[in-house]
């Protein structure tokens, strides 16, 4: 794809990526994910009972948490004070729903994994680097639990990563960042297994309509930029099962 944005990509590259296993010690999965200037931390922590709504089924949960500190844009953003705005409910859903994908839930048995995402620099995508990221910390968890007996078969199933995608001053583009996505005439955010199947698409136009062929060249484009992130996740993962 002909053309070059503002950092340099071309218009159908991911921004560099850098993901950094087991980076705290006080959680069973930890990562730090870099997507260019966005980074954010995701922990997955794994407690041994379930919501009252799972007990007696023998399956187990995933849900998530995601917010947005201090310091972590130009403009200080308050902390939630354990009530998250509808943007990071909004978002913490997508990465429950995302990540639950990933997992046999009965094969879990009645635990239940949180995923905490939290960005600590923003620079666009940064609910997509937290599913890609969590993803990552979830395998690490899970990893954990197999090595000490507390699973006898491992219930992950897919591999799952996330990109952004969309349209700016009439070109489609992949992996937004700030500058861009805050001048898009569409943004669309879709996630996706390893197989290729779709789980979620997030797309708005700010403006005109965009038509049924853009979608599918954005998604096109998704797709190939999620390959690209996996193939980053099986790096990071390999040797762990």
């Amino acid at each position: 794809m002909a053309g070059q944005r503002g950092d340099g990509r071309a218009f159908d590259e991911v921004r560099p990526v850098q993901i950094t296993r087991s980076y705290l010690n006080t959680a069973p999965g930890s990562v730090l994910i870099e997507m260019g200037h966005t980074k954010v931390i995701c922990t997955a922590s794994v407690e041994q009972a379930v919501p009252p709504f799972r007990a007696g089924s023998g399956a187990g949960w995933l849900t998530a948490e995601y917010g947005m500190l201090p310091g972590c844009s130009p403009r200080r953003i308050p902390r939630d004070g354990g009530r998250p705005n509808g943007r990071a409910q909004e978002i913490q859903r997508l990465i429950g729903r995302s990540l639950r994908a990933a997992i046999d839930l009965k094969a879990l048995g009645e635990r239940t994994i949180y995923i905490d995402c939290d960005v600590i620099q923003a620079d666009g995508g940064t609910r997509t680097a937290a599913i890609t990221g969590g993803y990552v910390a979830l395998a690490e968890a899970v990893a954990k639990l197999l090595a000490k007996g507390d699973l006898t078969a491992n219930p992950l199933q897919h591999a799952i990563a996330a990109v952004s995608v969309g349209v700016v001053a009439g070109e489609v583009m992949l992996d937004l960042c700030y500058a861009e996505d805050s001048r898009a005439e569409t943004d669309m955010n879709v996630v996706m297994r390893a197989d290729g199947g779709i789980i979620e698409v997030q797309g708005t136009a700010e403006g005109q309509p965009f038509s049924r062929l853009a979608a599918e060249a954005m998604l096109d484009l998704a797709g190939a930029g999620i390959t690209a992130l996996q193939q980053r996740q099986q790096e990071v993962l390999q040797g762990l099962f």
